[in-house]
């Protein structure tokens, strides 16, 4: 138990330090000396990601720094923690098997597995290979311990007691195959949804901008889906997107928008555009880069029997109102340790495979 306390002290600290490097740049001073070595160092991992991954831009990836320096807090940590025996210790090998579809995606199971006192044997995904490495070089200056509870492999994954994948439902089914033996959590594609009721004011419309747009909508809390009512305006949906109308400046975002707006002419799709957003009625959930599906419903009672029913291809649901276990506009990119992704406990599974 010492020793998990030190490696949430360790995590804290990263915290601390992640929220500082944001900060940095706006002459924030309130760090300890040694850390500006550290941020130097990071400028050019920042850097570097962005070369290796086009989606990966400085804006995304300090989103995501300081989104989690504002979960890393000792309080958050302990809340999170408070519910588990932690008192159990029988370590083990938990290969984790990464995606890298937005930066940092797959830290919260890296976090998991060491704070629960197990070694974490990573595979990263090719497109987030530096960001995560870096983290854990600045965790073991902290805790030098927990460079023995963490590997980072591009082998073939040996001499593990359990797994955490993150993949494609393609991928899903290659991890079922070649790790159904062993204790695991194997994730498959989801998406997020919104649910309007036309009710809706102005700043909500505004915030589900974000939900739709952050990391371009490549992650699967990303609204790629919205419900609207038989009668529903889009006009005043597209007056609210406008802000963030910039977008369209990137060019892997405008490349897709190019792409997938010839598609649907081609096709002779009817769809809805406003020079940065497509929009196009589809029952399906997983929407292109640039594009948002949506779909008519005719009653709250039908759609919650239908989003019930869907339930394991939605991530979250954006919506106010609606449901009980639903997100507030703006907030999907914003999970709280606790929000665990598919709705499986990690935690409850690593205790209870160790």
């Amino acid at each position: 138990m010492a020793q998990q306390l030190e490696t949430l002290k360790a995590f804290v600290k990263l915290g601390e330090f992640l929220g500082n490097y944001c900060d940095f740049p706006n002459g924030n001073t309130s760090f300890e000396p040694d850390d500006k070595v550290w941020f130097q160092k990071l400028d050019q991992i920042v850097q570097t990601a962005k070369h290796h991954n086009g989606w990966f831009t400085k804006e995304n990836i300090l989103y995501s720094f300081n989104q989690w320096s504002r979960e890393l807090t000792h309080e958050n940590i302990q809340e999170w923690l408070n519910k588990y025996d932690l008192e159990k210790k029988n370590e083990k090998t938990v290969a984790i098997i990464m995606a890298g579809n937005i930066p940092l995606v797959g830290f919260h199971d890296f976090m998991a597995v060491l704070i629960t006192g197990n070694r974490a044997l990573v595979k990263l995904s090719s497109n987030d290979k530096l960001l995560l490495p870096f983290l854990a070089e600045y965790l073991k200056s902290i805790e030098s311990d927990l460079g023995n509870q963490m590997v980072f492999t591009d082998e073939v994954l040996t001499g593990f007691d359990a797994v955490i994948a993150t993949g494609s439902n393609n991928t899903a089914r290659y991890f079922e195959y070649y790790f159904g033996n062993k204790p695991n959590i194997i994730r498959k594609n989801r998406n997020s949804v919104a649910v309007l009721q036309g009710n809706e004011t102005n700043q909500q419309l505004q915030l589900l901008g974000d939900d739709i747009f952050k990391y371009y909508g490549l992650g699967c809390r990303s609204v790629s889906k919205v419900f609207v009512p038989r009668d529903y305006n889009f006009d005043i949906l597209y007056s609210e997107m406008y802000a963030f109308k910039d977008i369209i400046d990137e060019h892997k975002y405008a490349n897709n928008y190019d792409y997938n707006k010839a598609v649907y002419l081609m096709s002779e799709f009817k769809f809805l555009d406003n020079g940065f957003l497509l929009l196009k009625e589809d029952e399906k959930y997983a929407s292109p880069i640039a594009s948002v599906f949506y779909e008519h419903y005719d009653s709250t009672a039908s759609l919650l029997e239908k989003i019930e029913a869907d339930s394991d291809k939605i991530q979250c649901v954006v919506s106010s109102g609606f449901m009980e276990r639903e997100i507030e506009f703006g907030n999907s990119q914003k999970p709280s340790l606790w929000d665990y992704a598919d709705g499986v406990d990690t935690v409850e599974f690593l205790l209870k495979t160790s």
